[in-house]
């Protein structure tokens, strides 16, 4: 597997690592505003999907529907944003945010200004993993 020095998701884990295949993972990632922000990161270091063979792009993107089913199933948020922007960190990778009617930012996105306060929101964590695990499957090392 290729890594980069100084690239945060080649050096850290940065969350919570919940299920690992052969060649990617899913992180729940800390964000207290966020209850199921989960990223799926490939392990190799590379720039854009278009890097990755058919094969490739298709497992990674298969990953990321069935953490969308499971944040769905888990949480019943009003809407989950996928995104794979690396402007910041250029490395393949997918956010999958649940979001509320209530959450700081609604409707905008997680990065913009947020438009109201909000306190922390509690949510089950451990229902949450054990929903991933389940809808991911059995290839996991975490």
């Amino acid at each position: 597997m290729s890594r980069e020095a100084g690239c945060p998701l080649c050096e850290s884990v940065a969350g919570e690592l919940v299920w690992q295949g052969p060649d990617h993972r899913v992180i729940l990632a800390d964000e207290p505003d966020y209850p199921g922000f989960c990223r799926v990161i490939w392990d190799a270091h590379v720039r854009e999907m278009s890097d990755l063979s058919a094969d490739d792009a298709l497992r990674l993107m298969t990953t990321v529907l069935a953490v969308e089913r499971a944040v769905r199933r888990c949480l019943m948020p009003h809407k989950v944003n996928l995104a794979s922007l690396g402007n910041v960190v250029p490395h393949v990778h997918w956010h999958v945010i649940p979001r509320f009617l209530d959450d700081r930012h609604y409707p905008d996105p997680v990065w913009t200004a947020p438009r109201r306060d909000s306190a922390p929101v509690a949510f089950d964590r451990a229902a949450l993993i054990e929903g991933l695990r389940m809808e991911l499957g059995d290839e996991q090392d975490a």
